[in-house]
């Protein structure tokens, strides 16, 4: 019957909304002798017309995201309104606490699923549910319950969660029945067969990306740096409620030479370790550890696809600009000085080094030589330079630029006559 009401009334709801619902009148209404009876019907409508205004969105995202290709991924231009909408529908009618506790929210429905059942599917469901309580990326409830949902759209398995839910009673109790999607057998039958038809599509989805979960649906630009082991990188750090900021790249560092880091980055993960809620020192420590190996970083950058600024950082922008008055965002990488052309040889790159000498470290040449053989030829202060270096399939060439003369470069010592190279 409310459902026929809301179809009946759906022609003239601007009206209903523009006056009866303006707060003013809303709480005229709402606070009259007479009220209890249309209050309780008002509610039902509210509740059946948002209802209906939830399912229909719902549906109107999943036949854009088929009207997409296939496998869907985070750069999926439907899928930020989906999962808000998602969310959206697992939030409504959710009881809280009388006395006004702690807020419930859908996670905690969702980590008490059964997971003593041996069917395949809720073996993975118990599955998924672990790996989100483990992980170092989302830190609130809120947070668990997006990673969960972006990890069952992944894994097709949404559908058997609200299925779960559905048929747990001690668990739908969690939902008003009038209020909610899910408590409410009329609409809950429709939206799992939505889910179902999730089920079915690929998605893709970037499980790494979670670190600004707690804060948004709308996810950030990555990126991967993977550079050279080297005694200092050149990123000035600023730790700030436990994101790690790129707040300066010093000129000439290994960092400015690569031409990745921009100013206003955050630093997510080194060599896979999660810096999310670092303490103070935290990046330090991780770089100890990995002295003379290779590093990868994963950066969040500040920018976002259109260019303009990550919208969830803003927050904490600001108060670096409040703390650091010098502190600017980095748009673009330092132009280098185009004061010396670069040269080719057969097709190949030349490099401007600058030669500092050789040692003869013995037979072997392994990288075990160099804190051998760099003090050698420090020791003997010999003039530097100016050459060009050239690899080759089979070997390394060291050329002077002013003539045609190379240097020696033996099976044994050029691993330390390379690392003594610096950039011209």
């Amino acid at each position: 019957m409310e459902k026929k009401c809301a179809v009946e009334m759906s022609g003239g709801r601007d009206w209903f909304f523009a006056r009866v619902l303006k707060p003013p009148n809303l709480a005229r209404v709402l606070h009259s002798p007479r009220s209890s009876d249309f209050r309780r019907t008002l509610i039902s409508f509210v509740a059946v017309f948002t209802t209906g205004f939830l399912s229909s969105s719902s549906e109107v995202c999943i036949l854009n995201f088929q009207g997409s290709s296939s496998p869907y991924t985070d750069t999926c231009p439907h899928l930020q309104s989906f999962c808000e909408i998602l969310e959206t529908i697992l939030r409504k009618g959710l009881k809280q606490p009388v006395l006004g506790f702690k807020r419930k929210d859908y996670w905690h429905w969702l980590e008490q699923l059964p997971q003593q059942e041996n069917h395949h599917s809720r073996t993975l469901l118990s599955m998924m549910i672990e790996r989100t309580n483990s992980s170092e990326k989302v830190l609130t409830a809120q947070g668990r319950g997006r990673y969960f949902l972006r990890l069952a759209l992944n894994g097709k398995l949404l559908a058997v969660a609200v299925q779960q839910l559905i048929r747990v009673p001690r668990l739908l109790e969690c939902y008003d029945p009038i209020t909610s999607i899910l408590g409410n057998e009329e609409f809950s039958e429709p939206f799992f067969s939505m889910m179902l038809v999730v089920t079915e599509m690929n998605f893709s989805l970037d499980l790494q990306n979670s670190s600004f979960l707690d804060e948004s649906w709308q996810l950030p630009v990555c990126q991967t740096y993977e550079t050279v082991p080297c005694r200092e990188l050149g990123m000035v750090l600023r730790y700030l409620d436990g994101r790690i900021f790129i707040i300066d790249v010093l000129p000439k560092s290994q960092a400015e030479v690569d031409e990745v880091v921009l100013v206003g980055d955050v630093i997510d993960e080194i060599n896979g370790s999660s810096l999310r809620n670092a303490c103070n020192g935290q990046a330090g420590t991780v770089l100890q550890k990995l002295k003379g190996k290779p590093l990868s970083f994963r950066l969040i950058r500040w920018k976002w696809h259109d260019g303009g600024m990550y919208k969830p950082l803003l927050p904490y922008l600001k108060v670096l600009r409040e703390k650091i008055p010098s502190f600017q965002l980095q748009h673009e990488h330092r132009p280098k000085e185009e004061n010396e052309e670069r040269s080719l040889q057969g097709g190949r790159l030349l490099y401007n080094l600058r030669y500092l000498g050789q040692a003869n470290v013995g037979k072997y040449g392994g990288k075990e030589v160099l804190d051998l053989g760099i003090p050698m030829v420090l020791d003997k202060h010999l003039p530097q330079q100016d050459i060009l270096f050239d690899i080759k399939e089979t070997e390394v060439i060291l050329q002077q630029k002013t003539a045609s003369k190379t240097f020696p470069v033996w099976d044994a010592v050029w691993i330390a006559t390379i690392s003594l190279l610096s950039v011209a």
